[in-house]
């Protein structure tokens, strides 16, 4: 019985989508967020990456020095590599990690983590390559881990600690704090200045740009890296390494995938949180105002606030202190929505470590809390770091470790696993004309029809992973199955 309803189903949904389509009708769908769904749990974690030879995985660096990887459909867990002589003091341990933009051929990874300090140092920040395993690609190879850059830091906090590949230069970019304490000043911090507009023999508040692949210290086993001819003050006063300054604790960072856009979360002092945007175009150098100005005022703590510095950059957004809607203590950047979901193109989620608040920014600059849309039933706390897998789909890390998915109402996306393909195609014409199994009404008028495949159709087209079915196959099948039901069809009953 249940076979014949849906061969039943199956023939009318063929033969109204002919109809259907002849009259070239394209009713629409509103895409949204509707909750975010827990992939798994992953131990206390601080950022994660995609994979990019398993589309099905992220890699998730915990602050203890290793590296997991996660299945993004079992949740299931499996080490990937661990980093020894990592310090978890203060704000330190594995904080960072990045892929080169040809790993999938040659396996390169790179980390960022803190390990014991020096003479007159609390902590020491290490960059380090490392190679993937070849008899296990699936692992790294701890007998790999080579240093390319290390940075002594006079307190154990404002660490900063994201690194990135930018999706257009293939460069490695790494993200380092003022060195810590507050205010910018103290022991280790540049008298009169601050680390973070200090831009000679200091790295420290800024934002570096290497290239990997060279040697420009072949006699220093501590620095293997180049310089890039175009960064901002080769040939100029300054550190060669500098790509921007002017920041106080840049602790979660991310390029753009699609624009390679470069934003820049700052943790603020005591009174503001902003985002930095650093379009691809930009030649560095820019100035974000730290010491003298947290988000677009003049620092009120410490007596170091002042007026802007000449040419500095203001953030595209802050907010205050505090624990209302709009407001945190504590700013953890994301990413720009680049997945399937239309709707969502271009707008940057964030968050805040403190309050616990979710915010989506749209491409014209308006700023909503998302908790609600996200987490109906309460927001996870400090929330640490946000993730992309390759399809585009965007995640949020706990410093606990959970690991949740940003879920949206994408059309077509019948089976809600993120993808439109073949499969939701399946889950429309198993419903067809029901109106009690919606999962495939996509247009929300309480009913499968042939209105809900040209949703599905109109974004599989986009979709590398779905055959889209045409007028003509469609029609193809309709004769096989009215075939198959004439075949069937029992005898009339002798007289």
């Amino acid at each position: 019985m249940i076979r014949s309803i849906h061969r039943h189903r199956t023939l009318r949904a063929v033969t109204t989508l002919a109809a259907f389509q002849l009259v070239g009708l394209t009713p629409s769908a509103k895409a949204a967020l509707t909750g975010a769904t827990l992939i798994g749990n992953t131990g206390t974690s601080i950022t994660a990456i995609p994979d990019p030879t398993d589309p099905g995985r992220l890699l998730v660096a915990g602050r203890s020095g290793r590296i997991n990887a996660i299945d993004l459909t079992t949740g299931a867990v499996s080490p990937y590599i661990t980093f020894p002589g990592v310090s978890t003091s203060g704000e330190g341990g594995l904080l960072g990690i990045a892929l080169d933009a040809d790993y999938a051929t040659n396996g390169v990874g790179y980390a960022y983590y803190t390990s014991s300090g020096t003479a007159g140092s609390a902590l020491t920040s290490r960059i380090v390559r490392f190679t993937r395993d070849p008899d296990n690609p699936d692992r790294g190879l701890s007998s790999s881990i080579t240093p390319m850059l290390s940075v002594a830091q006079p307190q154990n906090n404002h660490n900063g600690g994201w690194i990135g590949v930018s999706p257009n230069d293939g460069l490695l970019y790494i993200a380092l704090g003022d060195g810590g304490g507050s205010n910018d000043t103290g022991t280790g911090h540049t008298s009169g200045t601050g680390n973070a507009q200090d831009i000679t023999n200091n790295l420290l508040g800024k934002i570096l740009r290497i290239d990997p692949h060279g040697d420009d210290f072949p006699t220093d086993d501590a620095r293997n890296y180049s310089i890039p001819s175009d960064n901002p003050f080769v040939g100029n006063a300054g550190d060669d390494e500098i790509w921007s300054f002017g920041l106080r604790n840049p602790f979660r960072n991310s390029f753009d995938r699609e624009t390679g856009d470069l934003w820049i979360a700052d943790v603020g002092q005591n009174v503001r949180e902003e985002i930095n945007f650093q379009s691809a175009s930009s030649a560095g150098g820019e100035n974000y105002g730290w010491r003298l100005r947290e988000g677009t005022i003049a620092t009120p703590s410490g007596g170091v606030g002042g007026p802007a510095p000449r040419g500095a950059t203001d953030p595209i957004y802050e907010y205050t202190h505090g624990f209302g809607s709009m407001q945190g203590n504590s700013i953890t950047g994301g990413y720009v929505y680049r997945g399937e979901d239309a709707s969502l193109d271009g707008t940057y989620f964030f968050a805040d470590f403190v309050s616990s608040n979710y915010w989506a920014r749209s491409p014209e600059g308006v700023v909503t809390n998302v908790n609600s849309q996200l987490f109906p039933e309460g927001a996870p706390s400090s929330p640490v770091s946000f993730a992309e897998d390759l399809q585009g789909n965007l995640y949020v890390l706990t410093i606990g470790g959970d690991l949740y998915r940003i879920d949206t109402t994408m059309p077509g996306d019948y089976n809600g696993d993120g993808v439109v393909n073949t499969a939701d195609y399946d889950v429309w014409a198993t419903a067809y004309g029901s109106s009690e199994m919606l999962d495939a009404d996509g247009n929300g008028d309480g009913v499968v029809d042939a209105a809900d495949y040209t949703i599905w159709r109109d974004n599989a087209s986009s979709s590398p992973s779905a055959a889209v079915p045409e007028p003509s196959s469609l029609m193809l099948v309709f004769s096989l199955a009215a075939a198959s039901t004439s075949l069937r069809r029992p005898p009339a009953a002798k007289k």
